[in-house]
């Protein structure tokens, strides 16, 4: 008699928990500290989803960027740097050929009520330490701001976006 074995073979693959999603939600202030709104943002794996959910702005397309500090204290905004950059010079416009910095983001249209809501995924930057991308979460933060006009991705140094008109803090 012949006996024949059967060998199960069990195979587990080991999956390391990926971290918990970074999420980080602010308010929005406007001209003398005015609410204006909420932002979201959400670490993702390969860069960050930004929901913007603004009010009380002039109607029309605005200019909208991450900005370097997580500092909106001056009623112009200024305190909140330049651009998210990692390189200088830093080069403005998401259709300049010459690159790109890692704040630019698309513009943001605001409606006759003077509402406007976007969420978007920027590939250039991470809420987090150990990419390659830009960190938003960094020793001093960074900031969402609006500008008054568009953001037209060419114009060095702010694609002649105009004022900030507000400022979300990035803690």
């Amino acid at each position: 008699m012949h006996r024949s074995s059967i060998l199960l073979v069990a195979s587990f693959a080991i999956v390391a928990a990926a971290p918990a999603a970074i999420t980080r939600t602010s308010a929005l202030k406007g001209a003398s500290g005015v609410p204006a709104g909420q932002v979201t943002l959400t670490d993702a794996p390969n860069g960050v989803i930004l929901r913007v959910e603004a009010q009380g702005l002039t109607p029309g397309w605005h200019g909208l960027h991450f900005h370097e500090k997580a500092d909106c204290s001056d009623a112009m905004f200024k305190s909140a740097g330049a651009h998210v950059h990692m390189m200088s010079p830093a080069i403005h416009g998401l259709l300049n050929p010459q690159g790109n910095d890692l704040g630019d983001l698309p513009n943001l249209y605001v409606g006759p009520d003077g509402k406007g809501t976007v969420e978007l995924f920027s590939p250039l930057v991470a809420m987090r330490d150990g990419t390659s991308r830009g960190n938003l979460l960094d020793a001093d933060g960074s900031a969402v701001v609006i500008h008054a006009k568009p953001d037209d991705y060419m114009t060095q140094p702010i694609g002649g976006a105009g004022d900030r008109v507000a400022c979300a803090e990035i803690r």
